[in-house]
């Protein structure tokens, strides 16, 4: 599931990113560079954004992996 086509810019590779839904065809991808961080963000969004906010994974050049919020959460 690539959403590459959908953005005006090239994700970095190794950067970990997520969306938030602000309605209307009006999304805004944050990124972070460590893992840690990332989790973080995400969380704070989810705080006050709830079911509006995707988290997508790490960039690896073709394809998001770390997908999986929880488990990188469970395993950090």
């Amino acid at each position: 599931m690539s959403r590459r086509s959908l953005k005006k810019f090239d994700f970095g590779k190794g950067i970990y990113y997520f969306n938030i839904n602000k309605g209307a065809n009006s999304n805004i991808t944050i990124k972070r560079v460590e893992k840690e961080k990332a989790i973080d963000a995400y969380r704070s969004y989810v705080k006050s954004y709830q079911d509006k906010v995707e988290w997508l994974g790490k960039w690896d050049g073709k394809k998001f992996i770390e997908n999986d919020v929880e488990k990188l959460s469970k395993a950090s």
